[in-house]
């Protein structure tokens, strides 16, 4: 072989200066893959299921919505996770608001609203006291042993 040739061919596989080792193509390292994996490996164990067939998914926060196009949705109902990967977009509220009525149509629409007041409520400290699990109070003097006495039995 010809020595220029012969250095030619040994420059071009040094990926670093003068002293380094020669190496044929350049070590690209990918930590993406790991933490993917991970990722997976602990949604198994959380024992999620793929979805099939939703085009698409709003999360809606506060005045701004995160919409998915086409995403990958899978859950655990038992474990009460939902996981949401793919391409989001980040728009204001009032630019989907029209479309995400059509696609909820007349009768989700009273739902859409009660949901909104209890988050309103919620979100301004106020909470609905709810009598329904509570021991109804005795009229004073009374007890229920007089009371099982004076009715009369069938």
């Amino acid at each position: 072989m010809n020595r220029e040739k012969l250095m030619k061919m040994a420059g071009a596989v040094r990926t670093g200066g003068k002293g380094t080792v020669r190496r044929k193509k350049k070590a690209v390292h990918k930590t993406t893959t790991t933490d993917d994996k991970r990722l997976q490996s602990t949604l198994k164990r959380l024992g999620v299921n793929t979805i099939p067939a939703i085009e698409e998914v709003n999360i809606f926060k506060d005045e701004m919505v995160i919409h998915f196009v086409n995403p990958k949705v899978q859950a655990s109902i038992a474990a009460n996770t939902w996981v949401v990967s793919g391409s989001p977009q980040t728009k204001k509220l009032q630019d989907l608001l029209p479309g995400i009525i059509n696609q909820l149509g007349p009768d989700n629409l009273i739902n859409l609203k009660k949901i909104a007041q209890q988050f309103q409520k919620q979100e301004s400290g106020i909470a609905e006291e709810e009598d329904d699990d509570d021991v109804p109070e005795l009229v004073e003097g009374e007890t229920f042993e007089e009371a099982a006495k004076d009715e009369p039995s069938n």
